[in-house]
C-alpha cells in the first residue's frame, strides 16, 4: 500500500464483531478470561488495548516497520527508549534540539551516570569524533528544532553502525510523509504523536518505531513495567487525525514556503531558517533526505525582547502557544517556552537568541497567514 493508503487502512480493519469500519474505543481496564492462561490476547489494558493496538501498528506501518508502541506522551517515548541504556553509558546527540529531551539527559539520566556528548548538529564528522567505547546511542533530531539544521542520517548511521551503536532519531518534525529515517539506517524512530500525526490539538501522545524486534521487545517490556501508555480515546483519536496526514503535510509544506519566502524579503526580518528555501545550508541534503520541507519556519528579527512581545501580542489569526503540527497556525518564543529549561548561555551559544520565533504554519489560507505577520511587524 501506498502512504496515504496505509494512513487510512493499516492497523485498522473493520471490526470483526459488528463491520464498524472505525476502529471501535475499547474503553476498558481489563479483560475476562476463561480460566488459567485462558484470554484472547488481552488481559490488562496497560498491558495491551486492541485501540492502541491498531495505533501502534498504523505508525509502524507509515514508518515501513512492523515494531511500533504507542506512549502517553513524546516524552514518555523517549523516556522508554532512554531505559535501553544503563549506568556508566554515554551517548551523542546533536546540540541543537527540543529542551524537554535536554532537560531528561541533563537532569534526569545524569543522575544515573549516564553522560551525553552534544555535537553540532549538520557536522558529521563532529559524531564520530565524540564516540566513546562506552557510547551506545546516538540522538538525531532532524530538522532540528528550533533552528531546523538537518542531519545526515544514513551517513551518521553507517558510522553508528561500525561502532555496534544505536541510532535514534526523532521525526516528530518531519511526520512519516516527508521521511522515513528507518529506511535511511536509523534503529529507532520517534515522535510526539500531539504534533502532525494527530495534527488536531487535541490529544497528547508519542510513539517508537523500531527496525530491530528485540530491541523492539526490550522497550516494549518497560512500556508495559513503566506504564506511560495512551489510554484507548487518546489512541482513537491520534488514529482519526492520522488518516488525514498526508493531505495535512501537503498543505503545510505549501503555506511553510509562502510564508518562507515572505518572510525573507521582509526588511524587519534577519535570518529565516526554513530548509525549503535555497538559501538554507542544509537545502541539498533536504531534498536527498525528504520528501518534502515540512510545514516549521523558524526566524529572527531586528529588536529586542519587549518587540518579540508586541509582535506575538497583534498576531489575530496565528496563536501564540506552545506545540506545534495543528492545522491552526501556532508560533512560540524558545528562549522562554520550548527551550526554557536550556541554561541561557547555552541557548545563545547554539544560535536560540531571544528575537527567534518559532512558527508552526497551519493550513489556513496562506495568503491571511502571511498578512497576520505583515500586520503583526509591520
Amino acid at each position: 500500500m501506498k502512504f496515504s493508503t496505509k494512513a487510512i487502512h493499516a492497523g485498522q480493519e473493520p471490526d470483526p464483531s459488528t463491520g464498524a469500519i472505525m476502529t471501535p474505543i475499547f474503553q476498558t481496564s481489563t479483560y475476562a478470561q476463561t480460566g488459567l492462561g485462558g484470554h484472547k490476547g488481552y488481559e490488562y489494558s496497560r498491558s495491551g488495548n486492541p485501540t492502541r493496538t491498531a495505533l501502534e501498528d498504523c505508525i509502524a506501518a507509515l514508518e515501513n516497520s512492523e515494531y511500533g508502541l504507542a506512549f502517553a506522551s513524546g516524552l514518555a517515548a523517549e523516556q522508554a527508549v532512554l531505559s535501553l541504556l544503563k549506568t556508566g553509558d554515554h551517548m551523542v546527540a546533536c546540540d541543537d534540539l527540543y529542551g524537554g529531551t535536554y532537560r531528561i539527559f541533563e537532569r534526569v539520566l545524569s543522575r544515573y551516570q549516564i553522560e551525553t556528548s552534544y555535537v553540532s548538529a549538520a557536522s558529521t564528522k563532529d559524531y564520530e569524533k565524540a564516540i566513546r567505547p562506552n557510547t551506545k546511542l546516538i540522538w538525531l533530531e532532524t530538522p532540528t528544532n528550533p533552528l531546523l539544521r538537518l542531519v545526515d542520517i544514513k551517513a551518521i548511521a553507517e558510522i553508528a553502525h561500525r561502532h555496534n551503536i544505536l541510532v535514534v532519531v526523532d521525526n516528530t518534525f518531519s511526520s512519516p510523509y516527508f521521511q522515513q529515517p528507518l529506511e535511511l539506517g536509523a534503529d529507532i524512530v520517534l515522535h510526539s504523536t500531539t504534533k502532525y500525526i494527530n495534527g488536531h490539538s487535541d490529544v497528547v501522545g508519542g510513539a517508537a518505531v523500531f527496525k530491530d524486534k528485540e530491541v523492539y521487545e526490550a522497550v516494549k517490556f518497560y512500556q508495559n513495567a513503566a506504564g506511560g501508555v495512551p489510554g484507548p480515546f487518546d489512541s482513537w483519536l491520534t488514529l482519526r487525525g492520522i488518516k488525514t496526514l498526508a493531505v495535512r503535510m501537503r498543505q503545510h509544506e505549501e503555506n511553510a514556503h509562502t510564508v518562507a519566502r515572505f518572510l525573507s524579503e521582509h526588511p524587519r526580518i534577519e535570518k529565516v531558517y526554513y530548509p525549503g528555501l535555497a538559501s538554507h545550508p542544509d537545502h541539498e541534503l533536504a531534498k536527498r533526505q525528504m520528501k518534502g520541507f515540512g510545514g516549521m519556519v523558524s526566524f529572527q528579527f531586528t529588536g529586542t525582547l519587549e518587540d518579540v512581545d508586541q509582535v506575538v501580542r497583534r498576531l489575530q489569526i496565528i496563536t501564540f502557544a506552545e506545540s506545534l503540527g495543528g492545522v491552526e497556525s501556532l508560533i512560540c518564543h524558545p528562549a522562554s517556552m520550548t527551550h526554557g529549561s536550556i541554561p541561557r548561555e547555552i541557548r545563545e551559544a547554539r544560535g536560540l537568541t531571544d528575537t527567534l520565533l518559532r512558527l508552526s504554519v497551519g493550513i489556513e489560507d496562506a495568503e491571511d497567514i502571511v498578512r497576520d505577520l505583515e500586520q503583526a511587524l509591520r
